[in-house]
């Protein structure tokens, strides 16, 4: 039997493939096997009784992630805010020389009235970017700015806190990813999580402006 996956006869996408994250919440199901599952068990008491701890566990489990999600959410949003305050700071002071986009911290603006969810997340996080991108070229256009010590203070901050906001991204995957392979974990935690309601959680995924400056020329 040759090889499933073989890398020398293909086939291959000569074009390539792009990916994308399905903004989609599973919801976890389970049917009449595990009802039957845990009634068997209990047939025997001791069985029943350990599953039921365990079961116990499982939604203490779900509890702890669920909390290390919110933390890591958290601090994505608190190192957002410190890079819109750094930038307001910064265009400010460039907006004596240069003329910026008024509308461009709208959205950024509104964040900063509380409304918090992965979509606004991304949002900001994009504006922000944008943002950098406008002072890069105010600062091609107008050398002498560079010189400005506050300025050159904030956009190294600014740099430090992109990536804090990139590490902290990585984190909350990681804990989005252990919760969306826990509640398929049959039986316990998947039981547990489909009684409870539970769905996948959709990980960060970057705005289709950015994938396209990705692809872009910098140089």
């Amino acid at each position: 039997m040759g090889n499933e996956l073989d890398e020398l006869t293909g086939p291959v996408n000569e074009k390539g493939q792009d990916v994308n994250v399905i903004s989609k919440q599973i919801q976890v199901k389970v049917g009449w096997g595990s009802t039957l599952f845990e009634v068997l068990l209990w047939l025997f008491i001791i069985p029943g009784v350990i599953f039921l701890f365990m079961k116990i566990n499982a939604r203490k489990h779900f509890q702890q992630l669920q909390q290390r999600i919110q933390h890591h959410a958290s601090q994505i949003d608190n190192y957002l805010e410190q890079r819109v305050v750094i930038l307001n700071n910064v265009v400010g002071l460039v907006n004596r020389a240069v003329a910026l986009d008024k509308d461009t911290f709208t959205t950024i603006a509104a964040y900063r009235g509380g409304v918090k969810t992965d979509e606004t997340r991304n949002e900001v996080a994009g504006q922000a970017g944008e943002v950098t991108n406008k002072l890069n070229v105010a600062f091609e256009n107008y050398p002498e700015l560079k010189a400005h010590q506050a300025i050159q203070d904030a956009m190294q901050q600014n740099s430090y806190l992109q990536r804090e906001i990139t590490a902290a991204r990585e984190l909350y995957k990681d804990v989005v990813n252990v919760w969306n392979a826990d509640v398929f974990a049959w039986p316990t935690k998947m039981i547990v999580a489909a009684r409870a309601g539970y769905t996948t959680r959709i990980p960060f995924s970057a705005s289709a402006e950015i994938k396209a400056q990705a692809r872009g020329t910098f140089f």
